[in-house]
């Protein structure tokens, strides 16, 4: 319930105040495990992420998020998960596995850190993927998130990770650099459009 009021409100507010338009959502499967993978330009990328869709997206985030009292509980509720500062937990990568073989929804933001769809990818992404078997779906979002400027966010089609099912570290990498690669192309072919 919370989680559909914060998704109406964000989409409310991502249409009004950043003129978001969302292209390719019937790219993202309507059930079983997703890992949605998005380039990572803000602090607003979840909800930005999610609040087009109709399905709950989780995201792992911060441990300190979750000390702050109100905040903490909050993005509890609408399907957070601790992840410490400085690498990803056993907890952490259990439970997201956990969340994708029960079918759901898991977004990450392969490159760790913010850029604008230019830097490197970190493993996490297609190993979780890889272990769960769950669909890779790229996202771009395109923006700057200033005000009454065009936001765009592009949901492309289910990348085919059949290939790198090895799962060795080189399986790993090549996996994250076919994520990351089309990350950038639909960036780069929907900042030029």
């Amino acid at each position: 319930m919370l989680y559909r009021i914060g998704r109406a409100l964000f989409r409310f507010i991502f249409t009004v105040f950043f003129r978001m338009r969302a292209i390719g959502m019937e790219n993202v499967p309507t059930q079983g495990a997703v890992v949605l993978c998005g380039n990572h330009t803000s602090l607003l990328d979840p909800p930005f992420l999610g609040s087009p869709l109709r399905r709950k997206v989780h995201f792992m985030a911060k441990a300190e998020l979750f000390d702050i009292p109100v905040l903490g509980s909050i993005i509890s509720k609408v399907g957070a998960f601790p992840v410490k500062r400085g690498g990803v937990s056993r907890e952490s990568i259990r439970l997201a596995v956990q969340l994708l073989r029960d079918g759901n929804m898991l977004g990450v933001f392969p490159e760790g850190s913010r850029s604008n769809a230019g830097g490197m990818g970190k493993k996490g992404a297609a190993s979780l993927a890889l272990k769960s078997g769950a669909a890779v779906v790229p996202v771009a979002i395109v923006g700057t998130y200033s005000l009454f400027r065009r936001m765009t966010i592009v949901y492309g089609k289910p990348l085919d990770m059949s290939a790198y099912e090895g799962g060795s570290s080189e399986d790993l990498e090549q996996a994250t650099e076919a994520i990351m690669k089309e990350i950038r192309r639909l960036h780069t072919v929907t900042s030029k459009a």
